[in-house]
């Protein structure tokens, strides 16, 4: 098939586009910038310089590559450490999620689209309350800390649009943290914070996470252009949920760095935020169950324990060569 990937040199859309192409499918990415257009080529796709805020850009990209599918992986987070101002930070993100979601399938429906899937996310999302990993008939969290409302109203804005939709049909997938080589968990920005030790570990540590690398979701993707359900949403997480007591210490090992700073909540509180030490301590990780049943999906990297040593080795292999 013919399809677009929206945000095609992104986390996931670098490892989207070659297994899209490994299986056969055309494919045709955008990117903001003509600097990046060369990257789309080498990944053997055609590329559309578009910014995915600007309507009659992206309507022009969808028209001229008249795609079968349309994934969206439009966000704007490369180098997003600052979470203390979180909703800041995710600030075009959301439009993204919203206008750029809206612009989208706008231009979808005008060339006939038989699917479109989208992004979102599976983590601090859910409510924070009941058991510790949830999925995906378990509700948001509909009492938020003020600085993540923003950003979870953006969420919900994609997931209900997208899902609602009769034509074309919608499916959207909710990624796990991602992980890879210089990118999200293991990303240099963090990295640099961790052995700062500017990731403290506040209160018990008891917040769970789910995580993916970045292979992996692309892979889910690949597997919800033909088995995902309309108007379903999949957790796309890995098989181990983790509370922040188990996975920041081990982040700081496999990174060479000392134990992180344990801090109280109370003192959390006042130098991060509600925010980040409800992060740390309340929030509920997602089951890939459904996933696995439906997609026929399972990851490469069932856990991120491994997964962490093992894109950490190999960029120190690669360093010290």
């Amino acid at each position: 098939m013919r399809i677009l990937v929206a945000g095609a040199t992104g986390a996931i859309g670098l490892n989207l586009v070659p297994q899209l192409i490994a299986a056969g499918h055309s494919v045709v990415g955008t990117t903001r910038t003509a600097a990046k257009a060369e990257i789309i080529r080498r990944m053997g796709a055609e590329p559309a310089i578009a910014n995915g805020l600007d309507a009659p850009a992206i309507r022009a990209a969808v028209l001229a590559a008249k795609p079968d599918i349309i994934i969206d992986e439009m966000t704007d987070l490369g180098g997003v450490t600052d979470l203390r101002h979180f909703d800041r930070a995710f600030a075009t993100t959301n439009r993204l999620r919203t206008q750029g979601t809206d612009f989208l399938l706008a231009a979808a429906r005008e060339v006939g689209v038989k699917r479109f899937i989208a992004q979102s996310f599976c983590g601090w999302t859910y409510g924070r309350s009941g058991e510790p990993v949830k999925t995906e008939a378990d509700v948001l969290d509909v009492d938020p800390p003020e600085e993540l409302r923003r950003t979870l109203e953006a969420i919900q804005y994609l997931e209900d649009a997208v899902t609602s939709l009769a034509v074309p049909e919608g499916v959207v997938l909710r990624y796990g943290s991602f992980y890879g080589p210089d990118t999200g968990m293991l990303s240099r920005a963090m990295i640099d914070q961790v052995r700062r030790r500017r990731v403290p570990l506040i209160g018990g540590g008891g917040g769970q996470w789910s995580f993916i690398h970045v292979e992996d979701a692309a892979s889910a993707t690949v597997a919800a252009i033909e088995r995902g359900k309309p108007g379903e949403i999949y957790n796309i997480v890995d098989d181990e949920p983790a509370p922040v007591s188990e996975w920041l210490p081990a982040l700081a090992t496999v990174v060479g760095a000392r134990p992180p700073i344990r801090v109280p909540a109370w003192l959390g509180r006042l130098f991060a935020g509600e925010h980040l030490v409800s992060m740390m301590t309340e929030v509920r990780a997602g089951s890939n169950a459904k996933a696995r049943r439906e997609l026929g999906w399972q990851p490469a990297h069932p856990s991120w324990r491994q997964g962490f040593a093992e894109v950490a080795s190999g960029a120190a292999t690669q360093h010290a060569a």
